[in-house]
């Protein structure tokens, strides 16, 4: 296990590499002119101009810059914004919001997801399984844009159950935002959850299980829900590397100064260096996760090595 582990994590090291070149691509060959953009309708000099230009590189290929990006990236230097900001700072203060975010939304996730799809496949075809089916198609179908502002609407205007901007209230101004965040995650939880389990309640081991006379209780827990359980936490390590950079929408509604919050500002304001470092701390985190539910296989079904 120990020599997997080292080899995926040396893996994570061209993975990195390519991943920061597509993103620096993308990022910098977009049109426009972030100098002006930082200005705004203010006059520049161009003596400002030609300082900025040639600070940050921007007259010369995009090799050229991708090179000096590289060299800062290697010392552990992401660079800096056009206000003299370093983007680590940034990332510093942001990050610890969208983790608190992630960490709600996964909670939500596993609990409600898993509930609803372990119930809805042991009592398959019934009332609350057709309840399940329907309810994750339509959380499913509806935009998060709509549902932050729906719930917003209902949860925080309406019914004042929850604050619907801002971190003032600690912990509790997450729940909300954590709902909506997880809302399409839950709903693929549940079904994937649901659908397992039923196919699982139908494999041999699970009659032979009933034939011994064990408790149902027993079957479910022990026996059938740890099978099960491989699928499902497979999309949950996946998800929590999407939810960490897919935070945008319901940052920027609920007006948390989180990581994706800072993304669409700094993609507005064309702040380069800002986007493609928390776009790459994202790719390392998606691939870190992927190798923690690698490494909960063996866990989950001792059957499975790595050696």
């Amino acid at each position: 296990m120990g020599r997997y582990v080292a080899r995926r994590l040396l893996l994570t090291i061209p993975v990195l590499l390519g991943a920061s070149v597509l993103i620096f691509s993308m990022v910098y060959a977009l049109p426009g002119d972030p100098i002006r953009a930082l200005a705004g309708d203010r006059p520049v000099s161009p003596a400002f101009v030609q300082v900025l230009t040639e600070r940050f590189h921007l007259d010369d290929p995009l090799w050229v810059q991708y090179w000096e990006y590289l060299k800062g990236l290697v010392q552990g230097d992401l660079g800096t914004d056009f206000r003299g900001r370093p983007v680590l700072d940034t990332i510093e203060r942001t990050l610890p919001v969208t983790i608190r975010l992630t960490i709600v939304a996964v909670i939500f996730e596993i609990i409600i997801g898993l509930t609803a799809g372990v119930l809805a496949g042991i009592r398959r075809n019934s009332y609350f399984d057709n309840l399940v089916l329907v309810s994750t198609t339509v959380i499913v179908s509806i935009p998060i844009l709509v549902l932050a502002f729906l719930a917003q609407l209902t949860f925080g205007l309406k019914l004042g159950w929850f604050p619907i901007a801002g971190t003032r209230e600690g912990w509790y101004s997450y729940v909300l935002p954590g709902l909506v965040l997880a809302s399409g995650s839950l709903a693929y939880v549940a079904r994937l959850t649901r659908t397992s389990i039923a196919e699982n309640m139908r494999a041999d081991y699970v009659r032979t299980a009933k034939a011994k006379g064990l408790p149902r209780s027993r079957i479910i827990v022990r026996h059938t829900l740890r099978n099960s359980l491989i699928p499902v936490v497979t999309f949950i390590g996946a998800d929590i590397g999407a939810l960490l950079g897919g935070a945008i929408v319901t940052e920027t509604v609920f007006n948390l100064p989180g990581i994706g919050r800072e993304v669409f500002d700094s993609i507005q304001a064309q702040e380069g260096a800002v986007v493609v470092g928390i776009v790459t701390l994202m790719v390392f985190f998606f691939i870190f996760f992927n190798l923690v539910v690698d490494v909960l296989y063996a866990v989950l079904d001792p059957r499975i090595r790595y050696d």
